[in-house]
């Protein structure tokens, strides 16, 4: 019966025109251009029930449609593939002003814990909310972003709980063929991060993607669709396995605009 309702109230939303202000938001986003024409009106679609679902809070924020629909559109283009109820579990977003600090102990050599505040641009609560800054967000979807997104980062996070188990880097995965693949590839990969990281060598992933797998598969997230084509050329087996799971190719997506670019230049 909730089903019922549910999928009534979708259907009459989604009956409704997409609104122009909501559009102007997604051409601000370099990822939007990426997509062809039904894959813009899919992720609309998606836009469209995230927001009116969800529960949006403003701490010390005035909320706005287009903040919502910016958060609404990096969270659904990670699962443009899959599917909306991915997030069903998502069920409140809070958004900042700006970083935040939140208590935190730390342990001391030889015993003992000090008691201070760390500072945090994003969260990710199991089975709670998402907390996001808003100066992060608005850098996520610019050109000049490079390997760096906090929408894509947490919620990567809640899609890696979706196996049942608390964020441990592996999200739910489909196929045994994919199972099968996905730990080893993440492990070496992970290691390498690890081993890179502690030697001060040059990276393609965030350092911050070696404290543990969950927070890797975060990071990897962040550069899979940031920085596609890097990941292809780089780490191969890394991306082939990304993109198995998102069943997306965002590297064939720039390469081809890239293409299209270069085409029209040579016509002009």
């Amino acid at each position: 019966m909730l089903h019922w309702f549910r999928d009534r109230r979708r259907a009459q939303l989604l009956s409704e025109r997409f609104p122009a202000e909501w559009e102007a938001v997604l051409q601000e986003l370099s990822f939007y251009h990426l997509l062809t024409p039904p894959e813009q009106e899919h992720l609309q679609r998606d836009v469209r029930v995230f927001v009116a679902e969800k529960n949006w809070e403003g701490v010390r924020i005035e909320l706005t449609d287009a903040m919502r629909v910016r958060v609404a559109a990096h969270a659904c283009y990670l699962i443009l593939k899959l599917d909306l109820a991915c997030y069903d579990r998502t069920m409140s977003i809070l958004i900042y002003p700006d970083a935040y600090a939140v208590p935190q102990e730390f342990a001391l050599q030889g015993g003992g814990m000090i008691v201070g505040r760390s500072q945090r641009l994003g969260e990710n609560w199991y089975r709670g909310p998402i907390i996001l800054s808003w100066p992060d967000v608005l850098a996520a979807g610019s050109e000049t972003a490079r390997t760096r997104n906090l929408v894509y980062h947490e919620f990567a996070h809640e899609l890696d709980t979706l196996n049942g188990r608390a964020v441990d880097g592996t999200p739910l995965l489909d196929s045994p063929e994919l199972a099968r693949r996905w730990e080893p590839v993440m492990a070496r990969a992970y290691d390498q991060l690890c081993f890179d990281c502690r030697y001060g060598r040059p990276t393609l992933l965030d350092c911050y993607g070696s404290q543990d797998r969950g927070e890797f598969f975060a990071v990897a997230t962040e550069v899979f669709f940031q920085q596609p084509v890097r990941m292809q050329r780089r780490e191969a087996d890394l991306y082939e396995v990304m993109a198995a799971y998102f069943r997306q190719d965002p590297a064939a997506r720039v390469l081809q605009r890239a293409a299209t670019a270069t085409d029209a230049q040579s016509q002009d």
